[in-house]
């Protein structure tokens, strides 16, 4: 929405959230208003993709697993589990809970969902987190065509029992994702693809969808029907898409928002002067990188272009100059500090910046190109003056380290993943991967030769076979080393050029309570309330 009338605006949105604040009965409502990054392109569990879309998912839907405020694992819809002494079967005891039109939630109900994230009629870009349970991957693959061969099953209504091919020792965080939550089959087959539509929608969350303005925003209100609804404080969320930030911080300020998605770079030394008891900031799962499209020129078998490019980027000067809340410089794609696992880290790390330039136009001459023939090519980010600034950055190394031509486009957040998955147009592009547990697997299982989120066309036998190895290896240090070698064989690739490890930043209002950082940046608002 182009904002034409400013005054007018803020006036309606003042006057909204003063509706929204106030019961017909006169009673005072408790109403969180967010921030929220782009606009979602889906709701539904099993399609949903972006940090916009979880953090509303992760209020209106809840798996078997879920997180308490810091982050760590606890029950969700299970409320215990059993795991057979090879590890490989998981059986878990389902809670008396209900979905929001009253009716019981059943292992019925995850079998379904599970199946449907596999099912490639479903669309799902996340049914490689399910690849460790039996028949998932052939499923997914189209090899298996029958669903029910997923290994699963509903021993009974309140019994859900899960065969993985091995040990997989980080499975309880990994279904605490979207893709393995459940999902009212019911409403699924009366609406379509219009089931997740607020008058449609059938969800067995804390909160429940209630209204959907497209480019305005999200409303979500108190479940009646959770199985927990006592420890829910808060009446109602309104997500607001903004992305903006500038215009989200001077919305902040003006009081028409508790809770920022993220704040500008540029304005973060102000805020830390002038702000720094609102400034919320902290370590984050996450790394920020360039992905080259390896099936398309001019990156497409061409590793020297890909490793000089990637060389230039001087991360020092972005961590410190552009992007400056305590982001790490990225040499690796799994951030450093995963629990058990060791740092893997580019080959030209440990060379001084004369030595990477050095190296990095010699490779580039090799490559075909020089200042006589300078390459010209696209560098694509989804809409945010974050993703420009860096982008104006990293052009302008490239241009004065080689004479390379870069033009930026940029494109809405939908448009944007749609064109990353079709791999026609881009070349280069900016992306972002935050882990959905603390593994390395959820940096590595993205770049698989079947993951739907493999934009950049990466594909290595070896790379697969040592992620499917490591999948089944139940010695953890075995494991560690299995994957590491696979990480070693992507970062030689450099089919990416990873530029930093991120960090959480954002503004919360004061009398925002119950919100505490976590790596993750899961925040549920289960725990939130206003102390006003």
């Amino acid at each position: 929405m182009k904002i034409t009338n400013k005054i007018s605006l803020t006036a309606a949105l003042i006057t909204g959230s003063l509706m929204a604040s106030v019961s017909f009965s006169g009673q005072a409502e408790m109403v969180l208003k967010r921030g929220n990054g782009a606009e979602p392109g889906s709701l539904d569990p099993q399609i949903a993709e972006g940090v916009p879309s979880s953090h509303i998912t992760r209020d209106i839907f809840e798996g078997l697993t879920a997180e308490d405020p810091q982050g760590n694992i606890i029950p969700g819809i299970a409320e215990s589990w059993d795991i057979s002494p090879d590890g490989k079967i998981y059986t878990f005891h389902l809670r008396d809970a209900q979905w929001s039109n009253g009716e019981p939630v059943t292992a019925h109900d995850f079998v379904y969902g599970w199946q449907r994230a596999v099912n490639p009629a479903t669309g799902s870009e996340y049914s490689f987190l399910l690849y460790p349970v039996v028949n998932a991957q052939d499923i997914a693959n189209g090899k298996i065509t029958d669903v029910s061969e997923l290994g699963v099953r509903a021993i009974d209504d309140k019994t859900f029992e899960v065969k993985l091919n091995g040990s997989t020792p980080y499975i309880l965080g990994m279904i605490n994702h979207s893709v393995a939550m459940p999902v009212h089959k019911a409403t699924v087959d009366k609406y379509g693809e219009r089931w997740t539509k607020p008058r449609n929608i059938v969800t067995n969350g804390a909160f429940h969808l209630t209204e959907w303005t497209p480019q305005s925003r999200i409303v979500i209100s108190k479940s009646d029907t959770y199985w927990d609804k006592s420890a829910v404080k808060l009446d109602k969320v309104i997500f607001y898409p903004t992305e903006d930030q500038n215009a989200e911080l001077k919305r902040y300020r003006a009081g028409e928002l508790d809770w920022t998605y993220e704040v500008p770079n540029d304005q973060i030394r102000w805020i830390k002067a002038n702000l720094a008891d609102e400034f919320r900031a902290g370590n984050y799962l996450g790394t920020y990188y360039y992905g080259f499209n390896t099936e398309q020129p001019p990156f497409k078998d061409n590793i020297n272009l890909r490793k000089a490019l990637s060389m230039a980027v001087d991360r020092e000067i972005l961590t410190d100059k552009i992007v400056t809340a305590g982001e790490v410089p990225a040499y690796s794609l799994v951030v450093p500090g995963v629990t058990g696992y060791e740092p893997i880290y580019l080959d030209f790390k440990s060379l001084s910046k004369e030595a990477r330039l050095a190296e990095a136009r010699r490779l580039y001459k090799e490559a075909g190109y020089s200042k006589q023939n300078p390459l010209t090519v696209e560098l694509r980010y989804n809409t945010n003056e974050n993703h420009k600034k860096i982008a104006i950055a990293i052009a302008s190394m490239w241009k004065n380290a080689f004479g390379a031509k870069v033009n930026l486009v940029n494109e809405e957040w939908k448009v944007y993943l749609e064109t990353r998955k079709q791999k026609k147009v881009t070349q280069i592009f900016r992306a972002g991967w935050i882990g959905d547990y603390n593994d390395p697997n959820t940096f590595l299982e993205l770049f698989l030769s079947d993951s739907g989120l493999n934009d950049i066309g990466f594909d290595s036998a070896e790379y697969d076979k040592l992620n499917m190895e490591a999948s089944l290896e139940k010695d953890p240090a075995k494991r560690a080393a299995l994957l590491a070698r696979a990480e070693r064989i992507f970062l030689d690739s450099h089919s990416l050029a990873p530029i930093y490890h991120y960090v959480v930043k954002r503004m919360v209002k004061p009398y925002v309570k119950g919100y505490s950082i976590n790596v993750m940046d899961h925040s549920r608002d289960k725990y939130i309330y206003l102390e006003k």
